[in-house]
């Protein structure tokens, strides 16, 4: 077996961490056999190091190595990429084709960002696990396979299990040995000596002298957070290479090209929900419901205490707050304290308190007596109730609106938008 230093020397891995070192150790051990591998680690860590040593140092080294990205692949055609597919299986399907995993058979196929697979996909990659059996698309025919499984992802897989976008014993299948790389950040010590060796590659691909940094500038360096790890890291070694005169770097300089936390970039939020918002639509709706039905039971209470009492201006003073609240406190609030009024004394018929005293005088019968017959119908509404009152007012008086407004004890407009509106 070859040693850990001959191992970075082949892959060209820079750094001394004992996390990374740690990482290459358990890739070089698990090598001979044909365990399944998840690589995790953040976006840039150089993940895809890890299956190169795997496979290299094991008894496929002869067979293919064939490396997949998984989120870079449609869902639509991930299946047939993967397995292959029989000519016909689907629109544009002219021919026959074999997947990764055929054309790897013998070998060793790395899965990257496994963690973006389709629960379907997912599914069929649990049986190539197991048993190393697959099914073309638009095929009836059971493939046998022998290939070793590498995977990669940046998922925290637990979270997507919890959130069920990932198969727990898929995750438990993958995930025989897991290698972790640790982030940049984490590898204070590599992190001078990987710029070093980017700037020297870079002066050597343009051809100009290689950048220093100064003191300072190797302090600045050092304590940046690094969230896109070796790739950014990488970037930032390019740029300065390219762009700056001076082959001399200040901290100042280094500063330009380093974003800061914060400044344009987006605020991380929390992804929790009080209990006070609404998680969808339905709740929502239901909300708004229960208030209408709140001010239905409101008005509900107004009216049936007005057709006791009658006297529609104490009620408006002991329920001055409560009206308010059915009916708004906009620039409209007089409008609809009319209207509350109209339709009040629609209501107030057959109450003696009202009458005027030539009324009171008057031995004649009650020409509203059968006010009092429709209030015991307690199956009519109380919009039925408004309606036959009308009707019969306008059958006494011949359809006379005045005189069967002046009966009613409303104006003659609000009788003729009643009207109107019942379709009387």
């Amino acid at each position: 077996m070859e040693s850990l230093q001959a191992t970075k020397q082949r892959f060209e891995i820079i750094g001394n961490d004992a996390g990374l070192n740690r990482a290459i150790e358990k890739a070089m051990q698990v090598a001979p056999t044909d365990i399944s591998v998840l690589v995790t680690g953040e976006s840039g860590v150089g993940k895809e190091s890890i299956p190169k040593i795997i496979h290299s140092l094991s008894h496929r080294k002869h067979g293919k190595y064939i490396a997949v990205n998984c989120g870079a692949i449609p869902e639509g055609t991930i299946d047939s990429e993967l397995f292959g597919h029989e000519k016909g299986a689907f629109t544009g399907a002219t021919q026959t084709r074999s997947g990764y995993f055929e054309e790897a058979d013998g070998g060793t196929i790395f899965l990257d960002e496994v963690g973006e697979l389709p629960l379907t996909t997912q599914v069929r990659l649990l049986r190539v696990l197991e048993n190393g059996e697959f099914i073309k698309v638009g095929s009836s025919k059971v493939q046998k396979t022998n290939v070793r499984i590498v995977a990669a992802t940046n998922v925290n897989m637990f979270e997507a299990i919890k959130k069920e976008k990932f198969r727990e014993d898929l995750y438990y299948r993958l995930s025989t040995i897991e290698i972790h790389l640790p982030p940049l950040r984490e590898r204070k010590g590599d992190i001078h000596l990987l710029f070093r060796k980017f700037a020297s590659d870079f002066a050597l691909k343009y051809k100009m002298p290689s950048i220093r940094l100064d003191e300072a500038a190797v302090k600045t360096l050092v304590n940046y957070r690094w969230s896109g790890n070796i790739r950014q890291l990488r970037n930032v070694a390019e740029q300065i290479s390219v762009l700056e005169q001076n082959r001399s770097i200040d901290a100042q300089t280094l500063a330009e090209y380093l974003p800061q936390a914060g400044s344009n970039l987006p605020a991380v939020v929390e992804n929790k929900k009080s209990e006070s918002d609404f998680s969808n639509e339905r709740e929502i709706l239901y909300k708004i419901l229960f208030d209408m039905k709140s001010d239905l039971n409101d008005l509900k209470k107004l009216t049936l205490e007005l057709m006791q009492s009658g006297n529609s201006a104490d009620l408006k003073d002991e329920h001055e707050g409560l009206i308010k609240k059915i009916y708004g406190q906009s620039k409209e609030q007089e409008a609809y304290e009319e209207e509350f009024d109209e339709q009040m004394e629609i209501l107030q018929l057959g109450n003696e308190s009202n009458k005027t005293p030539t009324e009171e005088v008057n031995t004649a019968p009650d020409p509203y007596d059968f006010a009092e017959e429709i209030e015991e119908e307690e199956t009519l509404s109380l919009q039925e109730k408004e309606i036959e009152l009308i009707r019969k007012s306008l059958e006494r008086h011949d359809g006379k609106r005045k005189a069967a407004a002046e009966e009613l004890g409303i104006s003659e407009r609000t009788l003729y938008r009643k009207i109107k509106q019942y379709q009387l």
